[in-house]
């Protein structure tokens, strides 16, 4: 059997052809493919505002500072991500702390974080921005969190890197609750541009500023700049911003992907369905079904029940890719990794998130997986948890 790898890309004809006519044309990079897929998702979003980046850790680093992020402002995000869903923080120069997580969505716990908050507001040190993350997909407890940010006084940074397509209380992700939404076009994710980001939000303020920062701290627009332009090729940079823009060629393929994603949406649904049919009865936890919120699915991921196999999840692991089955594990807990520790985090900080990660496991999942390989996927996995 050939290799399932747990993750690929999904690129059709006129993919290629929407990035051929970019090649093609006057503008690889600063033309009109850009505006048109932020338009495009904002409206796919039902937000004022899409701002198109090089990546989402540049999303949610220029999110951070617009949100004010900075030396002396403290961030708090969830244990159970990326790295970048907390280095953004320290890129401002702002101080981190996490929210262990609910274990039973994987996201961060609203009932941890109202707890901590409680604290912190006895002590005088409330975050400044609360960076949630929706899980393998999974929407966070996006109104229970705006319930919180409005007493506390927070901003809410939603990290939605795995979540383009979800939907909660039947909106999409990135439309409301947050004050920003970041979401990641990686290769593996549910539409891609190869690299690339997008923030969406409906503030105009923080629009503004994201595309400023985006763009070297930049304004070229003659109402914005401080003195009558002496012509059109005037330019002033206002702030110290990055070069985190997205390209044309990028854009294209977004759009294009963009206008396929209900499609590529509802095929990650039906494997997704199927898995929890194929996988009922074996030794492992299955991911949550909430009735209020719809995932994206960038993930299947289950975690192995130690209550009904010995087999630990580095013995499944190992016994999967010898059946040639791309398994992977997301992931391991921020604070554990050496550079976190030396800031003072330690192993048993966040019980929640290390005892997810001692059973993760990450299943194939893409729109191009078959039922076939879905089938050998279920019977490698159900022989690797035999004793």
């Amino acid at each position: 059997m050939s290799f399932i790898p747990y993750s690929c890309q999904n690129i059709t004809d006129d993919d290629i052809a929407a990035v051929n006519a970019v090649l093609r044309s006057e503008y690889l990079t600063q033309g009109p493919a850009v505006p048109a897929f932020e338009q495009a998702f904002a409206e796919r979003h039902q937000t004022r505002h899409a701002v198109a980046v090089s990546n989402a850790t540049a999303g949610l680093h220029i999110a951070c500072l617009a949100l004010g992020a900075g030396p002396g402002k403290r961030v708090w995000t969830s244990p159970n991500s990326f790295l970048a869903s907390a280095n953004c923080a320290l890129y401002c120069g702002a101080t981190v702390d996490f929210v262990d997580i609910d274990p039973r969505t994987r996201n961060l716990s609203v009932t941890e974080l109202a707890r901590k908050l409680e604290r912190a507001k006895a002590t005088n040190t409330l975050p400044a921005i609360v960076i949630p993350v929706d899980f393998a997909g999974l929407p966070c407890e996006l109104r229970e969190l705006r319930e919180l940010a409005d007493a506390y006084g927070f901003r809410i940074l939603e990290d939605a890197s795995h979540a383009t397509g979800a939907s909660y209380q039947h909106r999409p992700v990135g439309s409301a609750w947050a004050d920003a939404t970041v979401f990641s076009f990686h290769a593996v994710k549910i539409v891609t541009t190869a690299e690339g980001g997008m923030v969406t939000s409906n503030d105009d303020e923080l629009a503004r500023q994201l595309r400023r920062l985006r763009s070297h701290g930049m304004v070229r627009e003659a109402s914005e700049l401080h003195a009558p332009p002496e012509g059109p090729w005037v330019y002033e940079q206002q702030a110290l911003g990055f070069n985190y823009r997205m390209t044309d060629v990028q854009a294209a393929l977004g759009l294009s992907q963009l206008g396929r994603l209900d499609a590529l949406h509802a095929q990650r649904v039906a494997l997704a369905d199927r898995y929890d049919d194929l996988l009922d009865g074996l030794a492992l936890i299955r991911p949550i079904r909430l009735a209020d919120r719809e995932s994206a699915w960038h993930l299947y991921a289950i975690e192995i029940d130690t209550a009904r196999t010995q087999r630990t999840r580095a013995e499944v692991f190992q016994a999967m890719r010898a059946a040639q089955i791309g398994v992977s594990v997301h992931y391991i807990p921020i604070h554990t990794q050496p550079y976190y520790a030396d800031l003072g985090f330690r192993r048993g900080d966040f019980p929640a998130a290390e005892a997810y990660y001692a059973r993760a496991l990450s299943l194939p999942l893409f729109p191009a997986l078959t039922e076939g390989q879905q089938d050998s996927v279920a019977a490698a996995l159900k022989q690797a948890l035999q004793v």
